[in-house]
């Protein structure tokens, strides 16, 4: 797979044999700080991924303490401050990494922070159905008894599904899929499925891998935040073996 790669602020895109190292280096929340590689530019986001793509990645982190976002996968890459181009509806199928104050829970029964498989497409017809019922309904969410009624039904608008993962596998050295089918998602560790996702996701997207120090909130009962931190030492992400195939 030829990659691309993005160094922002103090992060570093390391290669040497058969390992890429993406790092953040001790830093402060002055700056924001991203190692990333993707199997796309950002100029023109020329996603090839679709239905019957299978991906393997071998992968270690140096510490379960990662402060801000990481992970690896496919998604169509909605929106950053350096690519060109109108934002997109979100659309993922990765594992994805995200530490306190990071909040998502957009599974229900699933915390909004850790190490998760995870589908989200936000392109789906039955989404947009529901947008223009957006203010209402994180006002609504907020009654807990309403939440548990009709949280499911706005996650499964989204095409949500997570699975939380010990965050002790982080450190170990892991290989990790993802079977991108047209009536579902499967994702595996060490050739054990982990999570199923129901939902097709029609929508080409990218391969990514990154390592930063940004977190973000987003809840049903309309919380919204984004932020920097302060990285104590060096975070990085190993990857061994990339393939994917269609």
């Amino acid at each position: 797979m030829r990659t691309h790669n993005t160094e922002i602020g103090a992060g570093q895109v390391l290669s040497t044999g058969d390992k890429t190292r993406l790092v953040v280096p001790a830093a402060d929340s002055s700056s924001y700080h991203d190692a990333q590689i993707t199997d796309y530019t950002l100029a023109d986001r020329d996603f090839v991924w679709g239905p019957g793509t299978h991906l393997s990645v071998t992968a270690q982190f140096n510490t379960a303490d990662v402060r801000g976002t990481a992970g690896f996968g496919f998604w169509n890459h909605p929106f950053s401050p350096e690519m060109c181009g109108l934002p997109r509806l979100p659309q993922a199928a990765w594992f994805f990494y995200g530490s306190p104050p990071h909040n998502i829970p957009l599974a229900k029964g699933v915390p909004g922070a850790g190490w998760k498989a995870a589908t989200l497409n936000a392109t789906r017809w039955q989404f947009m159905g529901l947008a223009p019922l957006a203010l209402p309904g994180f006002l609504l969410m907020r009654v807990p008894a309403v939440y548990n009624a009709l949280w499911p039904v706005g996650q499964d608008a989204i095409g949500v599904r997570e699975c939380l993962l010990p965050p002790d596998i982080m450190t170990e050295r892991h290989t990790y899929t993802i079977d991108w089918r047209e009536d579902e998602i499967v994702f595996g560790v060490d050739g054990d499925a982990v999570l199923v996702s129901p939902f097709r996701q029609r929508g080409r997207m990218g391969f990514i891998a990154w390592v930063d120090n940004q977190y973000a909130v987003v809840t049903p009962q309309g919380n919204f935040g984004w932020g920097l931190l302060d990285v104590p030492g060096e975070q990085s992400l190993s990857l061994y073996e990339i393939g994917c195939v269609r």
